[in-house]
């Protein structure tokens, strides 16, 4: 479902999958995230770090009632607080998306899919 916003001109729709580039773009930013994970059932559970042109295949947008919830499935950096990261991610992609799109964020889960060394 497309996000809508009602201006005096008319009405903006906006699609879930430009929601999810803005939010994957967002939260590689933050500090300790390697990056978003895809993670294939059919292989057995195996996860698979994403390229930056594939962020949003990591990230889920479900869009009620003009809210919009959204779940990551992210890597963290090895070493670094997961609850620090998820803190800030949640944060950072909350007060960023709200500013874009003008819809409330009304949750955010975050699946943490791996942890890897990074150089």
């Amino acid at each position: 479902m497309k996000g809508t916003i009602a201006s005096k001109l008319g009405e903006i729709q906006i699609d879930p999958d430009v929601i999810a580039t803005y939010a994957g773009t967002t939260a590689i930013e933050c500090f300790g995230i390697v990056g978003m994970a895809k993670v294939s059932y059919q292989s057995g559970g195996l996860v698979k770090l994403l390229k930056r042109e594939s962020l949003t295949k990591g990230i889920k947008v479900n869009i009620e009632n003009n809210e919009i919830s959204l779940d990551f499935h992210i890597i963290v950096a090895y070493g670094v607080s997961i609850r620090a990261v998820a803190d800030n991610l949640i944060e950072n992609v909350r007060f960023k998306v709200e500013e874009y799109t003008g819809m409330k964020v009304k949750d955010v889960h975050i699946f943490v899919e791996g942890v890897r060394v990074i150089d």
